[in-house]
């Protein structure tokens, strides 16, 4: 079942944030969410900050096609200033290309700045929160193994008791690897 936004707020599913029926001293939240897929104009360009910190920055672009009054397909394209800071923007650096098929997560902001020229200067940009390649990588290895090259992620979780199918044995199998570590 697909709630409308309007019915969802008023369903009680989501109360705690979107009650509009408590007192007056209640401010009703909101929803700043973005999510984009699409190619990436160029490379990211990232710098290191004097705090450590890390900054990428780079443009995405989304493609929609409609059929026009004469019935002949027609692209429009719309760019997106992209954004990414700490781990995710060193990420971005090693894994993003120009040309990458991408999904991002995260954010619409606004800024403003005054341009070396003197002139009031404002920017929307989409500050990331998470992105995902689409497409395999140049350097992966074929299969479903990861190639050495590849970043392993390790899931904490307990294996299930419930299943016999095997997937469990495979967990465990994931989990005495991590154990494994030498620190």
């Amino acid at each position: 079942m697909y709630l409308s936004f309007p019915q969802l707020a008023t369903s009680g599913k989501f109360k705690h944030v979107l009650n509009p029926n408590q007192s007056s001293n209640f401010h009703m939240s909101s929803i700043n969410k973005v999510i984009l897929i699409g190619r990436l104009g160029g490379d990211p360009e990232v710098r290191h900050l004097e705090n450590g910190a890390s900054v990428a920055k780079f443009s995405l672009a989304t493609t929609e096609s409609y059929k026009d009054k004469s019935d002949q397909w027609q692209d429009q394209t719309e760019w997106h200033d992209i954004v990414m800071w700490r781990y995710l923007a060193e990420r971005a650096e090693r894994q993003l290309k120009k040309g990458k098929l991408i999904f991002v997560e995260g954010k619409l902001t606004h800024r403003k700045w005054v341009d070396k020229e003197g002139n009031n200067r404002k920017t929307t940009e989409v500050v990331a929160s998470t992105f995902r390649l689409l497409e395999k990588r140049e350097n992966a290895s074929s299969g479903y193994f990861p190639g050495e090259n590849d970043e392993v992620a390790v899931s904490n979780k307990p294996a299930s008791t419930t299943d016999t199918s095997g997937s469990a044995q495979e967990n465990n199998v994931v989990e005495e690897a991590a154990d494994d570590l030498p620190f």
